[in-house]
């Protein structure tokens, strides 16, 4: 009997692992902090309830200090000197920065359920050691007290944001760092990505009572908008929000916001914080209602937005996604403010819900959020979708035909040149989902999609979940896509070799170039006006998608298998016939070289 019960209690261990993917963390923080707007300092003091669901002993934690990048010499500093090429992001030489320009992050009487406990820094990174070892399924309470300075904003934090906004304070906090089923995620900041752990936040604001505070979270007042938020103290006022279920805690302030609230779907009260600058008052109200027909798509086409509250705040130094939070420098152009909301609000599910590792999977956040963002935009505006997926793969192509190239595996912080980083991220992210949809169907994609934000939300999915959901979706195996794509720099390139006739036939002959494989649609119009879609599907898939909405008249033929080079096969016409071939018609794979994937009849008969 009790080794029945052993086996049941591992059945149902198991499946629950299965079910959620991957243990996850979970670290409950509950912060006040005092602003100092004449100084641009704050200090302030936390505790987190830090909850080991891992099958591990941890002997040490980390945490990150992410200011400490903002300062001459750091590793952020230093990176941006070195690199191969310019990091256009950056405005700013971090190595010149006067004294009231850097910033800082300073951690002071930490312990570890009240036993001081040993703790080394190290430019971003603070190791500590543990004074008593974490066991699986325990928890411990962190406290300490810190003190910070905000840099002028450099990348997406800092005091008067190009657009004058006072405060935008993102990663402002000592943050502890996710131990994930990949290990610690320790590396340091230098300009690129996160990751977070799990859990819920208690944040306590106290500033200058002429300041207007937006932040990840819920306000715990009856009615934001009104004259008397927060609770006044002197010639300060306290500000208390509370997040749950998040992996990150983002404020802004300034004495100027206007806020106004615009009913989202399901519910959702959408907040907006902007300058009374008569430049851009009139963008951010036309904004609003777009930004809830924005939300109102990607609850339809991903899946429900979790929580009850979004805000769309002007700050930081272009677009930046957060917990229930993006930070825009954006406003006096209306359609570039909903491009960038869009692409933003994107992440509210690819990484505010979905939360894949950033510095290692940059792209599976970056592609799909400019994938759907843009999607999004498409159908609010009527702006030609087309045009971003040409925009994408002109930018991939570009990038794989440069020699800078490197897979997309590689670390956020690892890219030789910026340029390479910044393609493989967005546009070869991009590129990813919507070869994903060729590949497939579109059923079978936005099945994908609904499966994979419903399977994983509130996880740390890998590339491989995305896989597994999509092949499980479709009836189509995917690793060779996802190994090719995104572990090497192989490239896609197929040719028409050669075409022969005799009698009433033809035989058209292709050649796989690049060692990239790829299914196939060869259109074939003929002069009498009929044309016909020749479907190949490569014997990697084990499975072929189903006829497209597009395809008049589709023909599916023999598979065409990876280890041979060439490809031919035969129909019913005449070469005279034949008006054109084309192996690329919808464009919709990126091939390298589109030189040789048309022919073109030279009798005009």
């Amino acid at each position: 009997m009790r080794n029945k019960l052993i086996l049941i209690s591992y059945i149902i261990f198991t499946s629950s692992v299965c079910s959620q993917n991957y243990w996850q963390q979970e670290a409950d923080y509950k912060i006040f902090v005092d602003v100092n707007t004449k100084k641009d300092t704050y200090i302030g003091n936390q505790e987190i309830v830090y909850t080991n669901n891992s099958l591990d002993t941890l002997n040490k934690v980390f945490f990150h200090l992410y200011f400490n990048a903002f300062y001459p010499g750091s590793d952020m500093a230093e990176r941006l000197d070195s690199g191969d090429d310019i990091n256009t992001r950056f405005s700013v030489n971090i190595n010149k920065l006067t004294p009231d320009e850097v910033g800082f992050l300073k951690v002071s009487n930490l312990k570890q359920d009240n036993v001081e406990v040993e703790s080394f820094v190290s430019d971003t990174i603070l190791e500590v050691t543990l004074a008593n070892p974490l066991l699986p399924g325990d928890s411990t309470v962190f406290t300490m007290n810190f003190e910070g300075k905000v840099p002028v904003t450099i990348r997406r934090a800092g005091k008067n944001s190009p657009m004058g906004v006072r405060l935008s304070m993102a990663q402002w906090y000592p943050k502890i760092s996710e131990y994930d089923y990949e290990g610690w995620n320790t590396a340091p900041y230098t300009g690129r990505e996160y990751h977070g752990v799990w859990g819920n936040f208690d944040v306590t604001i106290k500033i200058d009572k002429d300041y207007i505070v937006a932040a990840s979270g819920y306000l715990q007042e009856s009615d934001p908008s009104d004259s008397k938020l927060g609770i006044k103290s002197g010639k300060n006022r306290i500000w208390n929000f509370i997040a749950p279920k998040v992996h990150d805690f983002t404020w802004a302030a300034d004495p100027d916001y206007i806020h106004d609230i615009y009913d989202g779907p399901n519910g959702v009260k959408l907040n907006f914080y902007y300058k009374n600058d008569p430049e851009i008052i009139s963008n951010w109200k036309e904004l609003q209602p777009v930004t809830a027909e924005l939300m109102n798509f990607f609850n339809e086409n991903i899946g429900t937005y979790p929580y009850n509250q979004y805000s769309v705040v002007q700050g930081g130094d272009g677009g930046m996604e957060y917990s229930m939070l993006t930070l825009i420098n954006y406003g006096k152009e209306f359609v570039p403010l909903v491009s960038v909301t869009s692409h933003e609000l994107a992440h509210a599910w690819f990484q505010g819900v979905l939360a894949t590792n950033e510095m290692k999977h940059e792209w599976m956040d970056e592609g799909s959020a400019s994938y759907f963002g843009d999607l999004a935009e498409s159908f609010v505006l009527g702006s030609d979708f087309y045009r971003s997926i040409y925009s994408s793969y002109y930018r991939y192509i570009s990038l794989a035909n440069s020699g800078q190239e490197m897979p997309q595996a590689t670390n956020s912080n690892r890219y030789k040149f910026n340029r390479a980083y910044e393609s493989t991220a967005y546009s070869k992210g991009f590129v990813f989902l919507s070869q994903l949809r060729y590949i497939i169907g579109l059923e079978a994609f936005k099945k994908t999609i609904k499966n994979y934000y419903d399977t994983y939300k509130f996880t740390h999915p890998l590339p491989n979940d995305l896989r597994r959901i999509a092949e499980q979706s479709s009836g189509i195996l995917l690793n060779w896509y996802l190994t090719d794509w995104t572990q090497t720099t192989n490239r896609i390139d197929y040719g028409i070799s050669d075409i022969n006739t005799s009698k009433e036939k033809s035989v058209i002959t292709l050649e796989r170039i690049g060692l990239m494989p790829m299914p196939l649609e060869v259109l074939v119009k003929f002069k009498s006006g009929k044309e016909s879609i020749y479907y190949i599907p490569i014997d990697l898939m084990r499975g072929e998608k189903k006829k497209p909405e597009y395809a008049r008249n589709w023909i599916q033929i023999p598979d065409w298998s990876w280890a041979h080079k060439k490809y031919s096969f035969e129909i019913d016409h005449k070469l005279d016939s034949i008006l054109s071939i084309d192996i690329n018609p919808t464009r919709l794979i990126a091939d390298t070289d589109e030189s040789n994937n048309i022919f073109m009849s030279n009798n005009d008969e």
